[in-house]
């Protein structure tokens, strides 16, 4: 029994393109730009000795710039994403860094493969492409996560704060303060924006657009309609805050009781390829008696487009919203 050795190769020069990328965003931006840092961001760079107004326009360009580069050719399909994940490379040193792996990738397909110049040039662009795009993708929905788990602590400070007799913009600025990534950074270019003159309520529905969260959205219309309408903000607030870790507890209990199947959609849906790389490996001369006939290639396109419909629908079917 003959056993090939370069399937293995190939996924285990994409994970080293994908470390990589994490690699080169450490680098370029150290710790700082971590999630699990107990200062935000913004406080690192006030502390630093940065401007406040140098601070909130870097702040705001990397909030901002991904979704204005959409007219990017190809570079729409990441934009969302890495708006949503707050990625501080802009978005030509993505495209940038897009090439750069795939270069690396072209180069390890030629030291350790046999593939043809065709095949390796396709792999390596999938590879420096598919890379980035799952580490944002990653990236944003980490992100997300961790602002729906701090969004009613951080409403809850608000309600303490108004309770003690503080204005909004000043308990805007305390979860600012006290908060840390991603949700105090985001507050605090809240409250500079206050500061020079925006309206907070602009500001809080700019954020939930930019981020398609529905909690924030609510926080936005209650302080809206409490600035329009008159009533006590911090009552408000508190009941927003119980709505929303009820909506939170609901979606951990939708979530737990749909494991199986998500894991089993997962399953039937990876296994396919995996035993795909186990017939290459194991016996590498499997297909050898079909592979030159004139139906190989188009019965080949069809499972893949079988596989790619079966995806779909597992996604579909538990994609449950709460």
């Amino acid at each position: 029994m003959q056993i090939s050795a370069e399937p293995l190769i190939y996924g285990l020069i994409f994970v080293a393109v994908l470390v990589l990328v994490e690699g080169l965003y450490l680098t370029a931006f150290g710790k700082s730009i971590s999630l699990n840092n107990k200062v935000n961001r913004r406080l690192e760079l006030l502390e630093k000795g940065g401007a406040r107004e140098e601070v909130l326009e870097q702040l705001r360009k990397e909030m901002t710039q991904h979704m204005n580069a959409n007219g990017i050719p190809l570079y729409s399909i990441l934009a969302d994403k890495a708006q949503k994940a707050n990625i501080a490379f802009s978005p030509s040193q993505l495209v940038l860094i897009m090439v750069v792996l795939s270069g690396v990738a072209f180069a390890g397909l030629t030291l350790a493969t046999q593939a043809g110049l065709a095949v390796r040039i396709v792999v390596a662009l999938a590879m420096g492409v598919g890379a980035v795009y799952i580490w944002v993708n990653n990236k944003a929905k980490k992100r997300l996560g961790l602002i729906e788990e701090q969004l009613p602590d951080a409403v809850e400070l608000m309600v303490r704060s108004l309770r003690v007799g503080h204005p909004f913009s000043s308990a805007v600025n305390i979860v600012a303060r006290e908060v840390p990534d991603p949700l105090g950074s985001e507050f605090g270019v809240i409250a500079d924006e206050s500061a020079y003159g925006r309206d907070i309520s602009e500001s809080l529905k700019a954020l939930a657009e930019r981020m398609d969260m529905q909690d924030l959205r609510f926080l936005a219309v209650a302080v809206t309609i409490q600035q329009q309408s008159g009533g006590n903000l911090a009552e408000i607030l508190d009941g927003l805050a119980k709505v929303i870790r009820a909506r939170f507890k609901l979606f951990r209990r939708v979530k737990a009781i749909t494991a199986e199947a998500k894991w089993s959609g997962m399953f039937l849906s990876v296994f396919p390829i995996l035993a795909l790389v186990a017939i290459n490996v194991i016996q590498p001369d499997y297909y050898a008696d079909v592979k030159e006939t004139s139906a190989f290639i188009p019965a080949c396109l069809i499972v893949g487009t079988f596989l790619v419909v079966n995806v779909i629908f597992m996604k579909i079917m538990v994609n449950i919203k709460v």
